[in-house]
């Protein structure tokens, strides 16, 4: 628990596939001490039988959709092969007034536009693979996709990595628990700024010099 009242943060982790934003996505969830909570975005594509409506997206119509986006409602979208996909704003809203940090696993282009609709709220870092040949390596490993497909991945891989100084923070993942360690550094610096702690902080200073 933070010792004095402070409004929650953003933090935007991006990286190319295959450099490990998911692995340390997944790990941050499940530290419950971290108590970060994943953004949630909707989309207008039909949802998958391993998908929860709510949990993996919350899923709408177009006309919904449009709906959201004429109104500002969205922090961030895009459109992916025909679908929509986008961040809302009023539940990432809700969080930050808690005191609570959102998590979000989002490419430049989502990250630039939060950024852009909220400066102050957000922290974003970006994980570099330690080399393309590793980054070939995993994505091999990972045996789910085609010699074809993985080329292409390595070429948006390209395009992404020239991206890194766009963001706050840069990780190279060479080792794992290294960079976990990290992100939670980071997260721990960014929650004592002194511009999400200032209301906590000024009416602890205030009793502190009152006496």
């Amino acid at each position: 628990m933070d010792a004095h009242p402070r409004r929650g943060l953003m933090l935007i982790l991006s990286s190319p596939s295959g450099a490990g934003k998911t692995t340390l996505t997944r790990m941050l969830l499940q530290d419950k001490t971290l108590d970060l909570t994943l953004s949630v975005s909707v989309t207008t594509r039909a949802r998958r039988s391993s998908e929860a409506d709510g949990i993996h997206y919350s899923f709408i119509s177009r006309e919904d959709f449009a709906t959201q986006l004429e109104r500002g409602d969205l922090l961030e979208w895009a459109e992916v092969h025909g679908n929509f996909y986008g961040t809302p704003r009023r539940p990432v809203e809700k969080i930050l007034a808690q005191g609570r940090d959102v998590l979000f696993d989002i490419d430049y282009q989502g990250t630039a536009q939060v950024r852009a609709k909220a400066p102050d709220d957000v922290v974003t870092i970006f994980i570099l693979p330690p080399s393309m040949k590793e980054l070939r390596s995993r994505l091999e490993r990972r045996a789910e996709d085609s010699k074809e497909t993985i080329d292409k991945r390595l070429d948006n891989a390209r395009n992404e990595i020239r991206r890194w100084t766009a963001y706050d923070y840069v990780i190279v993942n060479d080792d794992l628990e290294r960079s976990y360690a990290q992100v939670k550094a980071i997260l721990a610096a960014e929650r004592l700024k002194r511009a999400r702690v200032q209301e906590g902080v000024a009416a602890f200073v205030d009793g502190l010099l009152a006496v």
